[in-house]
């Protein structure tokens, strides 16, 4: 299959990224240079830098904090695209989606009882991104950050590690078994609605809320792509 050049920049970019945080001994916790810095030292534009930031982010391996910076979350490239393709291989969609069910709702209701201001911020932000993209790659880049921000909202480093971890074979058995028929999602996608639900049960600090909107909103996702609920 030919990759389109624009992935190749992207997925070149990344390894780039990933390459200068081992090279530059960054550790768990350091904070990267700024954007303007990282242009210069890795030779390329602001555009696909941040493709390449997000893809780290989606990956748990840097955070960003509004108004501090990024910083590096685990040793970035200490685990390969494919560390967790033997497990995703043994997972079906449905387990998948029970595992979800599991912790994704009891983050949403952390969330809104630990949520600041600024995960707040970063919450809208993704969600806001999701309902603007042109593709599904840039749709599923932002709802993965949007989950991800849910979960960082939680403000629970153990249960963040748990997310991660369930991301990364979600994305896997995803891969495998989601085929789109349209290039980007409808303007009345359901996530859409669902995801506003979501972010403002946070917002609004009201845990029931917030829980019972993302277990509404994963039993329509997987009752959309699987023809499970």
């Amino acid at each position: 299959m030919l990759t389109r050049p624009e992935q190749s920049d992207r997925e070149e970019a990344i390894t780039a990224l990933r390459d200068f945080i081992v090279e530059r001994s960054f550790k768990p916790g350091d904070r990267l240079p700024a954007e303007r810095e990282l242009i210069v030292d890795l030779g390329m534009t602001r555009t696909t830098l941040r493709k390449a930031l997000d893809s780290l982010e989606r990956e748990g391996a840097i955070w960003r904090h509004v108004g501090k910076g990024t910083f590096v979350a685990s040793q970035a490239g200490a685990e390969g695209p494919d560390s967790f393709s033997g497990l995703a291989q043994q997972v079906s969609p449905v387990k998948m989606i029970r595992a979800r069910l599991s912790i994704e709702p009891a983050l949403a209701g952390e969330a809104a009882f630990n949520a600041s201001r600024e995960a707040i911020i970063r919450i809208r932000t993704a969600m806001e991104r999701s309902e603007a993209a042109e593709t599904w790659e840039d749709y599923e880049t932002q709802d993965d950050l949007f989950h991800r921000a849910i979960a960082e909202a939680a403000d629970n480093i153990l249960l963040l590690s748990l997310f991660d971890q369930l991301n990364r074979v979600r994305r896997a058995v995803a891969i495998s078994n989601v085929v789109r028929s349209s290039v980007r999602p409808a303007r009345d996608h359901t996530s859409f609605a669902e995801h506003i639900a979501i972010a403002e049960a946070i917002e609004a600090h009201n845990s029931k809320a917030a829980y019972d909107a993302m277990r509404r909103h994963i039993g329509s996702v997987s009752a959309r792509l699987f023809g499970e609920d």
